[in-house]
């Protein structure tokens, strides 16, 4: 009789002990409660990142700054990890939402709802929303993290519709964010080394003025190259994609403080690809005004309207124009014209 009492209490006992820890699971339910009430409830937070994209011609990588603060102030600081001079910030303050160069004095002002026009991998605010409104999105656990697989919001890229995203168990922010083509291939990745949820931070840190001088003393391209730039000829960047057209014209034509490379071409898309490299030194301007979305290229962030594409990189303005391409065609042609050089 003992030894039947003793089984049926370990019996009891070995029961109890998985219901508790099936109590101790989160359902998704429970999860997407404590991320919505998160959002809801923070004042800010810095995040650190590194982002590496496969989107173009060769893999990117990127180290990244992000803060918000409430309300609605953002600051997102990429700076391309080979290229340390090719730093960009993009601000969101009371004034509106601005895409800045400090090296090269530029600045982009934005008539756009950025962030929330499309999915942004490195934004807290941005992933919940994007869990919180696909109602087929996929939940799993690990033994660390809770995982969701939704759709995305890449209007202008219907190439990345699914992504991956891994909230912390504890703490329930994420980790790790994966972009996936529809191959399941990740293409964009993000991973979170750090994430402080009460930040502090000084009254002008999302001033345009501050971030604007926050690279003042970082070498420009043109200091770079030294002395001898004012001579030399602006070298020209030919796109690898051209969705089937050829160069029909090149026309080189002197400014008085730089040269202009105007690229003409001709086949299935007709485009054009303006290509500019000022030699005077940059003075503090008004930021340019674009009716359009904020894309990251691999390379650098690009604006993008509806039948424009306009950029800056390794001290060059670029501008691509065309009728005839899709933007996700535009997109490809910017993307490609990285890295190809020719005198």
């Amino acid at each position: 009789m003992k030894k039947i009492f003793t089984y049926r209490m370990a019996l009891i006992l070995a029961l109890l002990i998985i219901v508790l820890a099936a109590c101790g699971e989160k359902s998704q339910e429970d999860v997407l409660s404590q991320l919505q009430k998160n959002v809801e409830d923070m004042s800010g937070y810095k995040a650190v990142a590194e982002m590496s994209m496969n989107t173009g011609q060769e893999e990117q990588k990127f180290n990244i700054d992000v803060w918000y603060k409430e309300e609605d102030n953002y600051r997102v600081a990429l700076e391309n990890s080979v290229e340390q001079n090719e730093r960009q910030i993009i601000l969101k303050n009371d004034d509106g939402v601005f895409v800045l160069t400090p090296a090269l004095d530029k600045s982009f002002k934005f008539q756009t709802e950025w962030p929330e026009s499309s999915s942004q991998p490195y934004l807290y605010q941005s992933l919940v929303n994007d869990v919180m409104k696909d109602s087929e999105a996929v939940f799993e656990t690990t033994d660390t993290h809770y995982v969701f697989r939704t759709k995305t919001n890449y209007q202008s890229n219907s190439n990345l519709p699914f992504q991956e995203i891994y909230f912390d168990k504890k703490s329930y922010v994420p980790t790790m964010v994966r972009v996936l083509d529809k191959d399941n291939n990740a293409l964009v990745e993000v991973s979170f080394s750090s994430f402080d949820m009460d930040p502090a931070f000084e009254d002008d840190d999302f001033s345009m003025e501050k971030n604007m001088a926050s690279n003042a003393d970082a070498t420009t391209s043109a200091e770079v190259q030294g002395d001898d730039t004012e001579t030399e000829e602006l070298a020209v960047y030919y796109p690898l994609y051209t969705a089937g057209s050829e160069v029909l014209e090149k026309k080189e034509v002197t400014l008085d403080d730089g040269e202009r490379v105007i690229l003409t071409y001709d086949g299935e898309k007709n485009f054009t690809l303006v290509e500019e490299r000022n030699h005077t030194a940059p003075a503090l301007s008004t930021p340019q005004e674009v009716q359009g979305e904020i894309v990251n290229l691999g390379h650098t962030i690009a604006a993008l309207s509806s039948n424009t594409i306009e950029w800056s990189y390794n001290g060059v303005d670029f501008k691509l124009a065309s009728d005839e391409l899709t933007q996700e065609e535009m997109i490809q042609v910017a993307q490609s014209v990285q890295g190809q050089e020719a005198k």
